[in-house]
């Protein structure tokens, strides 16, 4: 396989120099790309997008053989490194989706040895530092599919739900006169703590239903754990992601993107465009402890994207460079994540966000509670469950951890 996913890499990099040269024949000209090079600059965009999903369905499926030779170690009585004590709990949750125990309701918690507060890691990147488990399995697929969980925010799990309190830093005090000279021997130090106040994180109620066929919950070949974990994480992960870029703080996550502060407005009549310049002074808007953090990146939405592949600095070069070796996209050196809830370019839209996302902490309570009912779908012979997260988010940080890029009003 890592043949095969060498000669993917070079032909995304093939593609890509394509791509340039296009891009680079029409600036030597002065001129924009003809109706013809437009279209042949789109289908080359098209195949690095084909070629990023491959590369994913080869991680994937590096992961289900993981999964798989794990199994097997459980099968021949010889538990895989890390995963003592899961099987009787995989059994009973077996049990409990094929509705052997007659039981309505199943608790899914972390596995004992995994820390209540930890930061998140990028799904499909790395090796897993956790044993694999329904709750991970669970979790991991909710990552996938929002940008933000992507990103390393802090992550907050707390074993019950009522509110909770984080500091929240407002301002950075320095010191009164020249805050440059020395202290003198014997003088009174002057205190430099930073303004704080409070963020209340509470937990959100985030419910899905299922629907799955007796016939999918009698077959024993099925992988049902990892399909309802699938499932199940994907249409939470879709839901909560939204809020976690775009809610208002009011019933619901204090998102990302509306709790940013301005780095850039673009200039009037731009309908919010994305420059090269402009993304250069948002890059430099966020002061260096942020900046260079692991945690620092790029926010915005796939067409954003798309737009920011052609835009080139002062010195020619592009500020978009394609990730190698399995290393993610950057812009000016910083990871490239993308997420379909953050603005397209206009007028007053935060469609580019950049800084350090470890300044976003998320909250979780760490049972996610499952039901079952035989009822609800008698008639289709279905049996239907529900999953309930609980959740919330906010930016702790508000001196200007994470920014974005605005359109002007006119």
């Amino acid at each position: 396989m890592s043949e095969i996913i060498k000669r993917l890499q070079e032909r995304r990099a093939n593609i890509w120099e394509q791509a340039k040269a296009l891009l680079d024949a029409a600036e030597a000209e002065k001129r924009d790309l003809s109706a013809e090079e437009e279209a042949s600059y789109q289908a080359l965009n098209a195949d690095l997008d084909k070629i990023d999903a491959r590369a994913q369905e080869f991680r994937d499926a590096e992961q289900r053989a993981k999964d798989a030779d794990e199994a097997f170690a459980e099968l021949l009585g010889k538990p895989a490194t890390g995963q003592k004590g899961t099987e009787d709990r995989s059994a009973e949750l077996r049990k409990w989706l094929t509705g052997e125990s007659g039981k309505r309701a199943f608790e899914i918690h972390p596995d004992a040895n995994t820390p209540q507060e930890f930061r998140l890691l990028k799904s499909g990147t790395g090796g897993n530092t956790v044993p694999i488990s329904f709750y991970h399995r669970l979790v991991e697929h909710m990552i996938e599919v929002s940008g933000v969980l992507m990103t390393n925010p802090t992550l907050l799990r707390t074993t019950s739900g009522e509110q909770i309190q984080v500091p929240k830093t407002t301002a950075h005090v320095v010191p009164s006169g020249a805050p440059n000279a020395p202290i003198a021997e014997g003088a009174q130090i002057t205190a430099v703590d930073p303004t704080l106040g409070q963020v209340p994180l509470d937990a959100y109620k985030y419910p899905v239903l299922l629907k799955v066929s007796n016939e999918l919950l009698t077959d024993t070949a099925v992988d049902l754990e990892g399909y309802i974990a699938r499932s199940a994480g994907r249409a939470i992960g879709n839901w909560f992601g939204t809020h976690l870029v775009t809610g208002s703080g009011s019933g619901q996550p204090n998102g990302v993107a509306t709790a940013a502060t301005v780095g850039v407005t673009a200039a009037a009549g731009t309908a919010g465009a994305i420059t090269a310049d402009g993304l250069i002074d948002l890059f430099y808007s966020v002061i260096a402890p942020y900046r260079n953090s692991p945690s620092c990146g790029w926010l915005m939405r796939d067409t954003t994207v798309a737009s920011v592949r052609k835009l080139k600095d002062t010195t020619n070069q592009y500020i978009w460079q394609p990730g190698l070796a399995g290393t993610p996209d950057t812009i000016l050196g910083k990871t490239l994540y993308t997420d379909p809830n953050v603005a397209a370019p206009a007028a007053l839209a935060r469609s580019v966000l950049f800084g350090d996302f470890s300044a976003y902490f998320v909250r979780q309570v760490a049972g996610i509670r499952f039901e079952r009912s035989d009822d609800f779908l008698f008639d289709t012979d279905m049996v239907a469950y529900r999953a309930i997260v609980r959740a919330d988010g906010d930016l702790v940080d508000t001196t200007g951890a994470i920014k974005c890029w605005v359109g002007a009003g006119t």
